[in-house]
């Protein structure tokens, strides 16, 4: 944090709130789209409750920015069918996102412990919330739809996608690039983004619109995550529940128990302790690793097929930003994509959801300079 942005003013800024799986982020922008202040704490429900930790940190963290913040604003992960663009909050929003609670529990719910502590903290403060399944609300009917029997599609069940927000801002700054640049191409621009993190998913984009996703009706589906399973056989749980498991412990350990924590055998869901557990000689993370790689490289190959060829895949989130391994894999392993730029975007869903609500709410925000986290 700089010591102009500590001098500048909180009124008519963007307070944004991110509560993720593991980890809780904030984030203050001015009208102008700059980033004054950012921290992030982890979190987890074993921790500890979302009010305590907001109540130990957020009052203390934004007591020397003068002035009341225009609005706040927040990412939900589920948007459903209901929310495909920058949402004020009332009753009835909140109403329809607790119903939408069920299918990103990980997500939806502690979006919304925080919306409601917000309300309690600073009830005159406007909210606003940013969906991480907007972005995908452009995917084609094929590419969004389930070969289930019809009744059952009646009832919702269809691929909506996730991780839009980072998604978006990976192709927001890809395009600027390649506009300004001397390499853009002669046709539309084709991008896969892969975000990698604790949640991973991959998306591909011709022209600025998702036109295919790895992740589905809910964030479980695709590639193979930190503690969610990815993709799997639907017959296998049908097995699993005729041997007697019940649907909360199913979602237990789908969720919570998989990906690369159940690959490692409970090792560690981090693939920077996995890489050095691997390079000591452990079997569990190393088929961790060697599973993640191959679930990743299957997906980038059918964003590839969805898009007719790539001009860029962009790395993004934690382990996409970071793991030097993975980037000399990828760079060795895709060479059969032919001229393909690989390159890293730092995440910056905050960012984005700042600037969406504040044009949304009537002012003009201009493009951010980048802030990385103080904590």
């Amino acid at each position: 944090m700089d010591a102009l942005a500590s001098a500048a003013p909180a009124g008519g800024a963007a307070l944004v709130l991110n509560a993720g799986s593991s980890s809780l982020k904030a984030g203050l922008f001015a009208a102008d789209g700059r980033c004054l202040w950012r921290e992030q704490r982890r979190w987890h429900p074993s921790s500890g409750a979302m009010e305590e930790v907001l109540g130990s940190w957020l009052p203390a963290a934004l007591a020397a920015w003068d002035g009341e913040p225009l609005l706040a604003a927040h990412r939900v992960v589920h948007g459903g069918e209901h929310f495909t663009a920058p949402t004020p909050l009332n009753p009835a929003v909140l109403e329809v996102l607790e119903d939408l609670i069920q299918l990103a529990p990980l997500h939806n719910g502690p979006a919304l412990a925080v919306m409601r502590w917000l309300a309690q903290w600073r009830p005159q403060l406007p909210q606003w919330a940013c969906f991480d399944t907007a972005f995908h609300s452009t995917l084609p009917l094929e590419a969004r739809t389930y070969a289930l029997p019809a009744a059952w599609r009646q009832l919702g069940l269809r691929r909506f996608g996730f991780h839009g927000l980072n998604h978006e801002h990976v192709s927001d700054t890809i395009s600027r690039q390649w506009r300004s640049g001397a390499k853009a191409p002669s046709g539309p621009l084709r991008l896969i983004s892969c975000h990698l993190g604790a949640g991973c998913s991959l998306c591909a984009i011709r022209e600025g619109r998702s036109v295919a996703t790895t992740m589905g009706y809910t964030p479980l589906e695709g590639l193979v995550m930190a503690t969610r399973s990815g993709s799997i056989d639907p017959g296998l749980l049908l097995r699993l529940l005729r041997q007697g498991l019940t649907p909360e412990q199913l979602e237990r350990g789908l969720q919570g128990e998989s990906g690369l924590l159940g690959l490692s055998a409970g090792l560690s869901s981090d693939m920077r302790q996995l890489r050095q557990a691997a390079a000591a000689g452990h079997d569990g993370a190393q088929l961790a690793i060697a599973v993640f790689r191959h679930s990743l490289l299957e997906g980038i190959g059918a964003m590839a097929a969805n898009l007719g060829g790539v001009d860029v895949i962009a790395l993004s989130g934690g382990i996409g930003e970071h793991d030097d391994e993975l980037l000399a894999d990828l760079k060795a392993s895709l060479g059969w994509l032919g001229r393909v730029e690989l390159v890293r975007v730092p995440a910056d869903e905050e960012g984005l959801i700042a600037r969406r609500c504040l044009s949304a709410a009537g002012g003009r925000p201009a493009e951010p300079d980048r802030c990385s986290p103080t904590a």
